[in-house]
């Protein structure tokens, strides 16, 4: 199974519509997104375009939905929307997302999850974090897919292959058109 990890999208359409059209011809299905999405039309458009399961979690510039909307840690459009932070199991792995990478570093240090993912940064980065949970250190790869926005940083996004259980960083600026 591949799962795409994104981040900080900031409406920018046409860089979602390649991450889509990536998601659709590499068969990717599912979809975690790291907050920062901004308009909630961005995420319907999300909705419409990829036909997998979609987790969402609020970053500082969505923060107003968690207000405005009563989805907040529940359900909009089949998408599953967390407002703190997301925590998911797939392919036997334990998944904790989040916009923040302070709490990232907290929840990977948890040694609970297996990955973390979290944004904010714009930056694409990858890390391994010892935590500890009732005395066993577990080792946790904490990993930032970069910005869709092509905001401070060359727009990227993560690919997650469960069968690999490899990660690969994508270059938006190399996608077609």
């Amino acid at each position: 199974m591949k799962i795409a990890i994104i981040s900080d999208t900031h409406d920018n359409m046409p860089n979602i519509k390649k991450v889509l059209d990536y998601c659709r011809e590499n068969k990717i299905e599912k979809l975690i997104h790291c907050g920062d999405l901004a308009e909630i039309e961005t995420l319907d458009f999300i909705r419409e375009n990829f036909v997998g399961d979609i987790f969402w979690t609020f970053g500082n510039m969505d923060r107003g939905h968690a207000a405005d909307y009563p989805f907040a840690d529940g359900k909009y459009k089949s998408i599953n929307i967390f407002s703190k932070h997301g925590e998911i199991e797939i392919a036997n792995k334990k998944i904790a997302f989040v916009h923040f990478p302070e709490y990232a570093r907290r929840l990977a240090e948890e040694g609970k999850f297996d990955y973390v993912f979290y944004g904010h940064t714009h930056k694409p980065w990858t890390e391994k974090i010892q935590g500890e949970r009732n005395g066993n250190i577990k080792e946790c790869e904490m990993l930032n897919p970069g910005n869709v926005a092509n905001q401070y940083y060359s727009p990227t996004f993560a690919v997650y292959d469960s069968l690999t259980e490899k990660f690969q960083l994508v270059l938006i600026n190399q996608l077609p058109e």
